[in-house]
């Protein structure tokens, strides 16, 4: 019993709680690396809009 107290006594709490976010941090930090890295602007207006056709007014139903 002695040996069991003495394991679970080495963390500190605060570790422990820490350690749990250990894992979340570094997905994060992949995910920001990769986002940084990822260039897929292939358009040559810097992201400018074009119009396909006029927009058609959607017709609605009147009454309850």
């Amino acid at each position: 019993m002695g040996e069991l107290q003495a394991a679970s006594s080495s963390i500190s709490p605060l570790a422990a709680i820490l350690w749990c976010f250990y894992p979340i941090g570094a997905l994060v930090l992949i995910e920001l690396f990769l986002r940084a890295i990822n260039d897929d602007d292939d358009d040559q207006d810097g992201g400018k809009g074009v119009r396909v056709g006029q927009m058609q007014p959607v017709p609605v139903p009147s009454g309850a």
